[in-house]
């Protein structure tokens, strides 16, 4: 297994790719190439027939050097290390440190390929991967760079996280965790699991690393006096813990049940504002008196009301 760790802990189930992987890889890339470098060199030849030899051979040269000397420099460049023959192999060029190439590495590599692989027919190359421990050419060698696996088989051991001391657990209860991305917390956890196969100054520094990103995303320091190692697996357990107490309702609130629009006796419910005043109750209106009507039926005496006088015979 390498040392070396990338600034997300990707690299760290990566392992340098030996002889004949990167052999392999360097022979697709090279047909790919040659493949590209005929094709257009009869298109030029006959694009070119008018010109006189001087004019073709100048040509012919900038094709070569374009095709076969730019063409991978260009294209590690834009793929980050992961050429045709690198991609079908599994194979992947990275930085010492485990980081992405940039142009200038691929510049040095594609150079020094020219003298190591086209020139010498790749002899000076086998000779330089045999000699080096990590399976290094001289174009590796000046750029600083390094081809690793990028498929590798699992481990037995690859997944089993650490627990934190118990004198950690909970004590990240209440911090923010909603802003780490996803990916940083795999890389804590890719880390957690690695960290005893990695060298120990690689894993310290790459411990501080990852504990300084999650402090920058939850606004939290480090508590001083606690391994960044041990930070990571408290926090990472306390997401864990939260991730597991929404999954199973343990740690979110039944909703209340809606109120009832008059309150229970003896419950606390909303309070209603007070009712208007409710109207008197109008007794129903009786109907006054109708006076008799001079016109009733005859023979019908009239109930006259008594007056006290008599009247004359």
């Amino acid at each position: 297994m390498s040392e070396l760790v990338t600034g997300e802990a990707v690299a760290l189930e990566l392992r340098p790719a030996k002889l004949p992987s990167r052999g392999l890889a360097v022979l697709l890339d090279l047909a790919v190439a040659v493949t590209v470098y005929v094709l257009v060199t009869l298109g030029l030849v006959a694009a070119t027939a008018s010109l006189d030899e001087a004019a073709r051979t100048a040509v012919s040269i900038a094709t070569f050097v374009l095709v076969l000397v730019g063409g991978p420099i260009l294209v590690e460049t834009l793929t980050h290390g992961r050429s045709l023959g690198k991609l079908a192999c599994g194979l992947r060029v990275v930085r010492d440190d485990g980081g992405p190439i940039r142009f200038r590495h691929a510049l040095v590599r594609g150079l020094l390929g020219v003298i190591e692989i086209l020139m010498t027919f790749g002899v000076v190359a086998c000779v330089a991967s045999l000699v080096s421990a990590r399976g290094r050419r001289l174009g590796d060698v000046f750029a600083g760079t390094l081809v690793v696996r990028e498929r590798v088989p699992a481990a037995g051991q690859g997944g089993f996280v650490p627990p934190p001391p118990p004198w950690l657990a909970g004590r990240f209860s209440g911090l923010d965790l909603s802003a780490v991305p996803d990916g940083l917390w795999l890389a804590i956890r890719q880390y957690l699991t690695r960290m005893r196969q990695l060298d120990p100054q690689v894993g310290w520094s790459m411990a501080e690393r990852l504990a300084s990103d999650v402090a920058g995303r939850t606004g939290a320091p480090v508590p001083p006096g606690v391994p960044p190692a041990m930070y990571l697996a408290a926090v990472l357990q306390e997401r864990q813990t939260r991730e597991a107490q929404r999954a199973f309702g343990g740690g979110v609130a039944a909703p209340a049940a809606p109120a009832s629009p008059v309150p229970a006796v003896g419950q606390g419910g909303p309070v209603l504002p007070p009712p208007a005043v409710p109207p008197t109750p109008v007794s129903p209106a009786v109907p006054p008196a109708v006076p008799p009507s001079s016109s009733e039926a005859p023979g019908v005496p009239a109930e006259r009301p008594a007056t006290g006088f008599v009247p004359p015979a």
